[in-house]
């Protein structure tokens, strides 16, 4: 059995190309990339050497096709994924704007993926799970969707397991009011927290990031900040460690910010799980989410533990 486990939403991504072009307007699409950040999040645990395991719905054709050879070719444990006759895998349109933000046009609730339900979650395959992974994109997919997350929880975390969250807030699914409402069982759950920053004052609602952080740290045992440009930085009991960022673009430029933070998610729970020190977990993090801006499509970036490793001996010779 899969030793990390993510649970949620999975589907295709097809994105602008050219940036500044919105999404009401004729132009070229990309794609379709195998997506979902609980998807991305375990591609990436596989890819980095993690026994990985993932729960989810796609549909019965040929994008679903797509994402789950994808995931076992990757090494994923793609036996609770399930194939829903009727209905299509989901999909995500994506515009890239020109002030480096994104707007997201989701296919997902009334796709397969938003099918997902408890009676899909299997107490036997989660039965030697040590770290459950779940995201707020799942949580805010659909009501069974989130019944399965909690049934997944509840599962884990009887059995000795731990629990990892992504917040990974989409406002546009339901709203920041609703989405910090279904996020705090999983908040009171969690064992590891992973936020942004503005997910960190989201979940909180207060303005102040380390006041929030602080807050989130009653809940959880070690949190860590993606500061994105800038690292990342870990919190635990009477524990804060500033982690400086891979400069991966002394080597090769940026293309595609999605999944980043779910590489860099998957980076950080890869060494969290195996107990190495908390700023190990850290650069691993950092490094996986680097690694991911080099190519357009979450699940392209060539990311593994020997690539790392590389990159830092020749990050090293550039001083």
């Amino acid at each position: 059995m899969a030793e990390i486990v993510s649970i949620g939403e999975v589907l295709v991504e097809i994105m602008r190309p050219n940036i500044g072009v919105p999404l009401d307007q004729p132009d070229e699409f990309r794609g379709p990339f195998p997506s979902g950040a609980p998807a991305n999040y375990i591609n990436a645990v596989a890819k980095l050497g993690g026994n990985a395991g993932f729960i989810g719905v796609l549909g019965a054709d040929e994008f679903g096709d797509l994402v789950e050879r994808r995931l076992r070719e990757n090494g994923v444990d793609v036996s609770q994924v399930k194939r829903r006759p009727g209905y299509t895998t989901g999909c995500a349109f994506v515009a890239y704007q020109k002030d480096g933000s994104r707007r997201f046009l989701f296919h997902m609730r009334h796709a397969a993926a938003g099918t997902l339900s408890p009676e899909d979650v299997s107490p036997e395959f989660l039965s030697d799970t040590r770290l459950l992974h779940i995201t707020g994109s799942a949580l805010a997919a659909s009501d069974s969707c989130r019944e399965a997350c909690f049934k997944a929880i509840e599962i884990v975390k009887e059995g000795g397991g731990r629990i990892s969250f992504d917040p990974n807030v989409r406002p546009e699914l339901l709203g920041i009011e609703k989405t910090r409402e279904i996020c705090s069982p999983v908040v009171q759950a969690s064992d590891l927290i992973l936020p942004s920053g503005e997910e960190a004052c989201m979940l909180t609602g207060l303005d102040g990031l380390e006041e929030a952080c602080q807050k989130l740290l009653e809940s959880c045992s070690v949190l860590a900040l993606k500061l994105g440009a800038d690292g990342s930085r870990v919190y635990a009991q009477s524990v804060r460690l500033d982690v400086p960022p891979l400069p991966i673009e002394k080597l090769m430029p940026a293309v595609d910010p999605t999944g980043s933070g779910d590489a860099f998610g998957a980076g950080f729970c890869v060494a969290f799980i195996k107990g190495q020190p908390l700023k190990e977990c850290a650069e691993l993090g950092n490094a996986a989410g680097a690694l991911c801006l080099t190519r357009l499509g979450p699940m392209e970036n060539p990311l593994t533990l020997e690539r790392f490793a590389e990159l830092r001996v020749q990050l090293s010779g550039l001083g």
